[in-house]
């Protein structure tokens, strides 16, 4: 029996990437799928109700229990819309599963309104109207799960101000919903993926550079490899699961084979004085005080890589091919497995 027979998950842009295999691990794993995707192109454009067809078409070859849904998150009715499918078809709805997104990159000087709103408009806003429609359903039934996909870009991808606004928001508006809804035992949670998909495509650097030494695209690579987007599937399975009630109002990162649990923002120094500061005395002080963090926190985009460069003296065996690290600020006690 798979972690969620009986359980019924609506899962938005799942007609391809990392949405198509998240849903297709859920239904293996025993839960009713709502695949949601409108099909369009990469920017938001057009609509290609066949995608969606598709993956439920691979989900019931294998026996599983899934229906289509082609209408856009952006819309607000038609996101309550595609909880009331989830209710009619399998009479019950435990997880909402938030991937559907566009892009529209330019650089912030360069960026018109209409490409500026378009993607707030899939990603933020989107994730807002199905978050909303699922958290009325799930709060009657006092049980539900809310996994929202952000971003490494949220933390300044300098030629995506959009999808980083967007993506920012997506976090802060997950945690609202893990503070709101902890009550009625709902979780929500957002993930931080990674994997060559046609995302990964668009970027010029990146594509030129795959094409150039392999003759394909990246996401033509990716199959089975640590860049697969299916990576991610299996950590979004966990968090819809009965395992993870406790689980609640977390960012993590899904990097290839690794699976990071990320930090929340703290306090690491502070000045404090016994009366309103002056400039004067700012422009003194904080350099000084700061200047290592000036010198040393830069772009925080790079999480994945950064995993790579940890020393092979760091990492803790837990069991044949599964490893363990945690920054030595963050104090971790005893492992028991």
């Amino acid at each position: 029996m798979g972690k969620l027979e009986g359980k019924v998950a609506l899962v938005t842009g799942a007609g391809r990437g990392i949405g198509r295999g998240i849903a297709l691990l859920l239904a293996r794993e025993g839960a009713a799928v709502v695949v949601n995707d409108l099909g369009t192109a990469l920017s938001g454009e057009g609509k290609d109700e066949s995608v969606a067809q598709q993956v439920v078409a691979e989900i019931e070859a294998f026996g599983g229990r899934a229906v289509a849904n082609t209408e856009s998150v952006a819309d607000y009715a038609a996101a309550g819309r595609m909880v009331e499918q989830a209710l009619e078809s399998f009479g019950r709805l435990d997880v909402v599963v938030n991937v559907a997104g566009i892009l529209r990159d330019r650089m912030i000087f360069n960026m018109t309104e209409e490409e500026w709103q378009a993607v707030l408009d899939v990603h933020l806003k989107g994730t807002f109207n199905v978050c909303k429609w699922a958290s009325v359903r799930f709060r009657e039934q006092q049980w539900g799960r809310i996994i929202n996909m952000s971003s490494t870009s949220a933390f300044g991808a300098p030629g995506q101000p959009n999808y980083a606004a967007a993506k920012a928001g997506i976090i802060g508006l997950t945690l609202s919903c893990a503070n709101a809804l902890a009550r009625y035992n709902v979780t929500a949670n957002a993930i931080l993926p990674t994997g060559w998909t046609r995302m990964i495509d668009s970027i010029p650097r990146v594509r030129e550079e795959t094409l150039q030494q392999h003759g394909k695209l990246p996401s033509e690579l990716a199959a089975g490899t640590e860049k697969d987007p299916v990576n991610v599937a299996p950590l979004v399975a966990f968090l819809a699961s009965d395992r993870a009630q406790s689980v609640n109002g977390y960012l993590f990162g899904s990097f290839g084979y690794s699976i990071a649990l990320m930090s929340q923002p703290k306090v690491i120094k502070t000045l404090r004085a016994d009366h309103r500061w002056t400039v004067e005395e700012l422009c003194e002080v904080v350099p000084k005080a700061f200047a290592h963090e000036f010198e040393t926190i830069t772009n925080q985009t790079g999480f994945s890589s950064a995993i790579e460069t940890i020393p092979e003296g760091e990492w803790i065996e837990v069991k044949p091919g599964v490893r363990f690290w945690a920054t030595k600020l963050e104090p971790y006690g005893e492992l028991v497995w």
